[in-house]
């Protein structure tokens, strides 16, 4: 099989052509031309050498993972579902906003951690995905819009990318690292640390890890201030509870590229949505000095979730807690639910090797609220 230089960064390209016997300067115009250019036709690449194309030809190649499916929403939103083998597709948004295009980028096809309130998570998870398959989102999706919008030659279509698709992105970190260095390499995509977001539900090893090896702006699902309802909301804060989830968010903001983390919390009728909740959360973040900013999303409800999505007038008065305390706080506008590309909402075809359907339809979980009754049993948690 064809290597596939999308799985490269550019160091891994520098060493992928060292080995044919190239300088590193070919690298760096072969890397110009997958990325910047969007060529996958090394004859039309015409500045390399006839040789290195020669040799390129018979061993090597640029794609990215197969187009299923467009879907364009009312509001702009563009949904891709992309095949990545044996039954499994992964699903990329683009949102257009009046001052910036941003990519959610999918990482693993299915999720494992199995979050209460997404539907990837209730998909189940089938594996990985590769570097090429992640950066391939990215380097379709610019090279699409820059062609059906008409943009300038060098006009970006994309200069935001938050990995958010389908996946736990720290959880396929070998892959997640070359597919950054390459969105933020100048001879890529060029773009800031600022404006690129992994997300993460809370994976405390690989928070620290990417700490040190590409420090990108950082998005934690909290979801609940108390560790017994986050058991129940985000399964893997069994693992790393809220307090030590913390404490890496601090260290992380050592070399961050922003000087706050991001907390996202998802709004959920009666179930994490109380004045007092929000007060929690206002010490939680107080008590541990963290500097931060609040992003409620609306719940996008689906059957198997057995959640109700808060009402707006209760997000108000959630976010006006958060806010009259000092802590900057936003709600989400929600975007592409008519496609059902909005948060919370992807779940692009798996093939489910974790059995989550099956855990779904045998166990019934209750979820704790302290002293309010407690939300209907349904659903599944792991």
């Amino acid at each position: 099989m064809a290597v596939n230089l999308l799985d490269f960064d550019l160091e891994g390209l520098a060493a992928f052509c060292a080995g044919l016997g190239e300088k590193r300067f070919r690298a760096v115009q072969l890397y110009r031309w997958i990325h910047q250019k969007g060529q996958a036709d090394f004859e039309q690449m015409s500045d390399l050498a006839k040789s290195l194309r020669g040799k390129l030809a018979g061993l090597a190649g640029v794609s990215a993972p197969p187009l299923i499916s467009e879907h364009i929403s009312a509001d702009g939103t563009v949904k891709w579902l992309f095949d990545v083998g044996d039954g499994n597709a992964v699903e990329t948004v683009y949102i257009p906003e009046a001052d910036r295009g941003t990519l959610c980028v999918s990482s693993q096809a299915g999720c494992a951690v199995g979050c209460r309130f997404c539907s990837t998570g209730h998909q189940g998870f089938s594996r990985n995905l590769r570097s090429s398959e992640i950066i391939g989102q990215l380097w379709f999706a610019e090279h699409r819009l820059r062609q059906t919008l008409k943009l300038p030659e060098g006009q970006r279509a994309i200069d935001n990318v938050v990995m958010m698709g389908m996946g736990e992105p720290l959880q396929n970190y070998d892959a997640l690292l070359p597919a950054l260095r390459t969105m933020l390499d100048d001879h890529a995509y060029g773009l800031s640390r600022r404006r690129v977001t992994v997300s993460t539900s809370g994976v405390l090893p690989m928070i620290d890890r990417l700490r040190v090896d590409c420090p990108v702006a950082l998005a934690v699902s909290l979801h609940a201030g108390e560790d017994g309802l986050r058991d129940s909301l985000v399964p893997l804060n069994r693992k790393y509870p809220i307090a030590e989830l913390m404490a890496a968010c601090l260290r992380y903001l050592e070399t961050a590229p922003r000087d706050f983390i991001t907390l996202e919390y998802c709004m959920l009728d009666g179930v994490n949505d109380s004045p007092e909740q929000a007060a929690a959360l206002v010490q939680l973040v107080r008590r541990h000095r963290l500097s931060c900013k609040f992003n409620l999303i609306p719940f996008n409800p689906f059957p198997a979730s057995g959640l109700l999505r808060s009402p707006a007038d209760r997000v108000q008065a959630f976010a006006r807690v958060l806010q009259e305390a000092g802590i900057v706080t936003t709600v989400r506008k929600t975007r592409g639910d008519d496609i059902d590309a909005a948060c919370g909402q992807l779940a692009g075809e798996v093939q489910d090797r974790t059995n989550a359907r099956e855990r779904l339809a045998r166990q019934r979980v209750v979820i704790p609220i302290g002293s309010a009754a407690p939300a209907p049993a349904a659903g599944s948690l792991r």
